[in-house]
């Protein structure tokens, strides 16, 4: 991840736009990045609530929509309602595209990070990171230590697995069109049932309606077909970076590992060494799941909740 530390800063936070979709427990947002390209996030809870805020990143071509169970829980707890902001990337979800697709990078990604929590007034907040949000929230972490007061890690860490990336660039931007949710539902058990051999229909369906949107009218891609270009650079022969000095400068803040059970991506082995290596690191295996473990159920909004809780006591 090198340069990840190098993070352009507007002087001013940008204005953002919002539309209220009350229905749905969240705001919708955007702001303009560094370079003039509109994001967006989900915004859910008070704004002026007094706990700590969660930044949910998603993976490499999901969307916020992948932390809406989790995000509804924490803004709504009862005892201490609190912000949820989840981002869409660059190319992703309701964000622009960018004409060119080299920007779909680490640190320009870093960077709009960067602009969306300044232009919230977040100065500190608890990060759960899936996939490349994890690697988002290991590259924040060495270019601006202090915003992160808690992290939650899903399935992925400081070693990537090289077949787990050689999976992921075999079906983003290749997947079959489905002329309906239900079609895309069968098309993503095709390919993933092994990983995930714990779901039912109904998960497989609301998987699907998070891979594809019909917002233009057929369905197509939630996100710039044009990533594909990113993983088609990766030489996967050769050694993959290691980014333990990345992950050593999270040992001041409480963190959860989560790793399913089936995943390609994250070893057991280095979930493991992130435990050892960590002094406050809980590591949870996810059983029936693949990569990477969904994040709605009740046990896993229980366990993300008993994390946030730990970092605010910490925090105070």
């Amino acid at each position: 991840m090198p340069g990840a530390t190098m993070v352009r800063c507007a002087p001013a936070a940008p204005a953002f736009e919002s539309a209220m979709t009350s229905e749905t427990g969240f705001t919708s947002r955007f702001i303009s990045a560094s370079d003039g390209l509109k994001l967006h996030f989900r915004d859910y809870g008070p704004l002026a609530a007094t706990a700590l805020p969660v930044i949910c990143l998603p993976g490499f071509a999901r969307t916020a929509a992948d932390f809406h169970e989790l995000a509804l829980a924490l803004s709504q707890d009862e005892d201490k309602p609190r912000r949820v902001l989840a981002l869409d990337y660059r190319g992703r979800g309701l964000s622009e595209y960018d004409r060119d697709w080299k920007n779909y990078d680490i640190r320009i990604e870093l960077d709009d990070l960067v602009q969306v929590l300044v232009a919230n007034g977040i100065e500190q907040a608890i990060f759960v990171g899936t996939s490349r949000g994890g690697l988002l929230t290991m590259a924040l972490a060495a270019a601006r230590p202090a915003m992160i007061r808690g992290v939650v890690f899903n399935d992925v860490g400081p070693v990537i697995d090289a077949r787990g990336l050689l999976r992921i660039r075999g079906y983003v931007g290749k997947l079959p069109v489905p002329r309906s949710f239900q079609e895309g539902a069968e098309i993503l058990k095709r390919l993933s049932d092994q990983q995930f051999p714990i779901l039912g229909e109904a998960e497989w369906e609301m998987m699907a309606r998070r891979t594809w949107t019909d917002r233009d009218g057929a369905l197509r891609p939630d996100y710039d077909v044009k990533l594909m270009k990113v993983l088609e650079e990766l030489d996967l022969e050769a050694p993959l970076p290691v980014l333990w000095t990345y992950f050593d400068a999270l040992k001041t803040v409480p963190m959860l590992a989560i790793r399913g059970a089936n995943s390609d991506l994250l070893a057991e082995k280095t979930l493991e060494e992130m435990a050892e290596r960590h002094p406050d690191c809980e590591i949870y295996t996810a059983p029936g799941q693949g990569h990477a473990p969904l994040l709605g159920t009740k046990d896993m909004i229980r366990r993300i909740g008993k994390l946030v809780a730990r970092a605010e006591r910490r925090a105070g």
